[in-house]
This record gives structure tokens, C-alpha cells and sequence, in this order.
């Protein structure tokens, strides 16, 4: 019976896993050394803000592998030796493989600061994270300060968590404004007053220098690069993004890049090894999609894909239209396509703001055809549906305006803003574009 291993237990490698069981009777066993079982990663601070226990953060009974026939080895991958189609372990045992999958996700980036490993540093992604900042910042009592490095989406989701204690946070950016490699000037200002009026201590322009340890080698400080202020803390972040974990193949043969190289097929320079997830890179880029994608959706498309290859029906990996989501604090966010940090040459863009500072929504698309290319919408819910098929469609920004009733997804009795937002489009761009009212066959056609 051919053995599938797969390293590494997210969304990634468990959607391959059952997937791959739907469709084979294949000896399939996961290996991890992080948990005994699949969890949502995205679900921790949730753990850590009492909306949850850690056991709601795992879909799956544990009866549910045996049930399904999937082995589970916890312990940690040393080396890969594919001339022999074997793992060695960190214990020094062995398992054979017939086929591997590498799904071994990301780690926090450092970036060689003095004291980075010291007790009560930590990134957030990780259970193990989880159970530090338990240790070194349950209360605000043992924990009076905590500094986050780093700004982003996993930077304000531990800041947030911080808070929701009343730990004060003091939150490190480097650049000039929060996420503005990202976010354009409008949706990156309305998350520093988000960021500020939750009395954060937002330093925009600022970067850590070191983190000074106290005499049992626990966090004591920071100092700032630009200034020498040594900020007293008990607890600091390191969120300054994620990078492949693939240390421990780099005498594997596999080829790496950044990542895990792939072709289309999510295939390694390896016969019979794969990766998927945030550490497979791809040799060519798809449309405007980064080589590498940190997505929860792309991990579980990645898996969903593979696992028909495995099977026989081998088939490319077609990640679609992007999307993402988060939330900042109180503001959520969507994006749908593509709305650059800085408008490419060609492109034009329309920006509403309510005048609460509170949402948001930012349209772009192509000056000569008019073709819609994406949105972002801040504090106002909108249908991923809907827009992947205007996407598709390749429907012009008019069309996206007078139907923009059809995208929202607010709650009902919520306030909608259509006409305030096609009004203004209408005022700047001399247009007479009349909003139209919501189509409810088209929405339930896509449900």
C-alpha cells in the first residue's frame, strides 16, 4: 500500500490528508511536533481573550483520525533523505514514505537582535506562543508592559490581545504608517487612529535596537534604534512577518528558494515530494500573486488541489481571484482583487471615507477600459461571491457602483452607504451612475 507522509499538521497538510482519504484507500500518516492534533491557528487569540478554550479551536473529534485512518507521529523532522525515501527524526528515528508532502509553515522572523531569545520573547503563531505569553503575561500584574516589533496583521491581533487584559502595549512600527506597504494612505490612517484610540502606544518610524534581559534572563526592556529610550517591559512580540520553515532541508537536495520551490503542480526538483501551504514557493508567478502566499485559503485550496494529483488526477493549482480578510481591532476588513499600496501606472482609483473614520471603501481599475481590478472595504462587509464574479466577468467600475447593494452583507437594520458612495464617485468623475436596488436571484444564485 503506498504510504503518504505529510510534515506538518495546518489546514494545509489536513486538507490533504482528507482529501487524499476520500479519494484512496493510501496509508496516510501526518507528522508534527507542535500539537497532538489539528487546530485553528487563527483561533489562538481567541484562547487567550477567554472567547475560548483550546480544545473549541480543533474541528475534529480525536476520535476522527483513527476513524479515517490516519496515523499521527508527533516529533520533529531533522532531515529528509530522499535517495532513501526516508525522514530522520530529531530522536533519531526513522519512517519510510512512498510520497512526501512538505506543508511545515512558517516561523516569526528575527532578525539577529541582542536578547531576541530570551524568556518572555515570542511571535504569536504558534501554540507553544500561546502557552509563553500565558506564562509571561497573564494578568497586569506580572506583565507591565509588553512591546510588540513589527507591524502587520498578526502585530495588531497580538495587541489587540494584550489589551483585551489591560496590559499596556507599546507597538513598534518601522515604516511611516501601519501596514503601508500594503494599505494605501486612506485605509493605513484609518487603522492608526483605530490603533490610537484603543490607547495603544503606536511609535510609527521606530525600530528596535535590543532587548535587555534581566539577571535570570528574563525580558527587563527594549531601547529604541533612533533614539536610545529603554522602554521597560515584561513581555515582547516579535511579529515582524514570517519566512519558510525550512531550515532543516537545506541539505536535502530539495530546491530552495525563500521557500519550498514548486512548479504549478506543486511539485519539488524531487520525484514524490511536494509542498503546499505558506512554505512552497512558486518557481513562476501567478498573474499579480506573490511567489509565496501566508493565506489560510491558498493552504487549504493547496491541499484540496495536491490531493487529487496524489491520486492520479494530476491537475495545476489555479488559486483564482485574490481575496483576504481581517480585522483591526473594531474595523474589519476585505480586500477583493487588487488595490496596491501605490497606484500602477494606468490604473485609477476612487476613495470613500465616512465621516466617522470608521469605514471605508477603495475601488481601482483600469483608466482606458474602465475595468473594475479591486476593492477594499473597511468596516462595511461585502460578498466574496459577488465580487469574484464581477472579477470574472471583467465588469467595468459603473457596473460595480449601481450594484454595490448586491455586495453588502451587513447585517440587517445595519446602515448602508451605496448613494453616499456612488454620490460622491458621481461629484468627482462627472458621472450620472444611479445605484440599483438589490437583486436578491442574483445573490441567492451565488450562495
Amino acid at each position: 500500500m503506498e504510504h503518504i507522509v505529510i510534515i506538518g499538521n495546518g489546514v494545509s497538510g489536513i486538507t490533504a490528508a482528507r482529501h487524499i482519504r476520500k479519494l484512496s484507500d493510501k496509508r496516510i500518516t501526518i507528522v508534527s511536533g507542535e500539537t497532538d492534533y489539528f487546530f485553528s491557528r487563527t483561533a489562538l487569540m481567541y484562547v487567550y481573550m477567554g472567547h475560548m478554550k483550546f480544545e473549541h479551536t480543533q474541528p475534529y473529534e480525536n476520535w476522527f483520525w483513527k476513524k479515517n485512518r490516519i496515523e499521527l507521529k508527533k516529533g520533529f523532522v531533522s532531515k529528509v533523505n530522499h535517495s532513501d525515501n526516508e525522514l530522520v527524526f530529531e530522536n533519531g528515528e526513522t519512517l519510510l514514505y512512498d510520497k512526501l508532502i512538505l506543508a511545515v509553515g512558517s516561523k516569526p522572523n528575527k532578525f539577529g537582535w541582542p536578547g531576541q531569545d530570551l524568556n518572555g520573547v515570542m511571535g504569536m503563531y504558534h501554540k507553544q506562543d500561546l502557552e509563553n505569553l500565558e506564562k509571561y503575561a497573564p494578568n497586569n500584574k506580572s506583565c507591565k508592559r509588553a512591546v510588540i516589533v513589527g507591524g502587520g496583521l498578526i502585530g495588531i491581533e497580538l495587541a489587540e490581545m494584550l489589551h483585551s487584559r489591560d496590559i499596556p502595549v507599546t507597538f513598534l512600527v518601522r515604516e511611516s504608517s501601519f501596514w503601508n506597504g500594503v494599505l494605501p494612505p486612506g485605509e493605513s490612517a484609518m487603522i492608526n487612529r483605530e490603533i490610537l484610540d484603543s490607547h495603544i502606544d503606536l511609535r510609527l518610524g521606530t525600530n528596535l535596537k535590543e532587548i535587555v534581559s534581566d539577571e535570570r534572563g528574563n525580558v527587563k526592556a527594549v531601547v529604541i534604534q533612533e533614539t536610545g529610550e529603554v522602554i521597560d517591559c515584561n513581555v515582547v512580540g516579535l511579529t515582524a512577518g514570517v519566512s519558510p520553515n525550512i531550515d532543516f532541508l537545506k541539505d536535502s537536495g530539495i530546491e530552495l528558494g525563500r521557500g519550498i520551490k514548486v512548479n504549478r503542480f506543486l511539485e519539488t526538483n524531487i520525484p514524490n515530494i511536494y509542498a503546499i501551504g505558506d512554505c512552497a514557493e512558486q518557481h513562476e508567478a501567478i498573474g499579480s500573486r506573490r511567489p509565496i502566499e501566508a493565506v489560510w485559503y491558498t493552504g487549504r485550496m493547496m491541499g484540496e488541489t495536491l490531493a487529487q494529483t496524489i491520486c492520479g488526477n494530476r491537475i495545476e493549482y489555479k488559486p483564482g481571484h485574490w481575496f483576504n480578510s481581517a480585522k483591526f481591532i473594531d474595523i474589519e476588513y476585505q480586500t477583493y482583487g487588487w488595490v496596491w499600496a501605490k497606484p500602477k501606472e494606468g490604473t485609477s482609483q476612487f476613495y470613500w471615507e465616512h465621516e466617522s473614520g470608521k469605514r471605508c471603501i477603495h475601488l481601482n481599475y483600469d483608466t482606458d477600459t474602465r475595468k473594475f481590478l479591486g476593492i477594499n472595504t473597511f468596516g462595511i462587509r461585502m460578498r466574496h461571491e459577488i465580487f469574484d464574479q464581477w472579477l470574472t466577468e471583467e465588469q467595468n467600475v459603473e457596473h460595480v457602483l449601481a450594484h454595490l447593494k448586491d455586495a453588502n452583507f451587513d447585517p440587517e437594520f445595519y446602515k448602508h452607504y451605496e448613494q453616499e458612495i456612488v454620490s460622491k464617485f458621481n461629484q468627482e468623475n462627472g458621472t450620472t451612475i444611479k445605484v440599483k436596488a438589490k437583486s436578491w436571484k442574483r445573490i441567492f444564485s451565488k450562495a
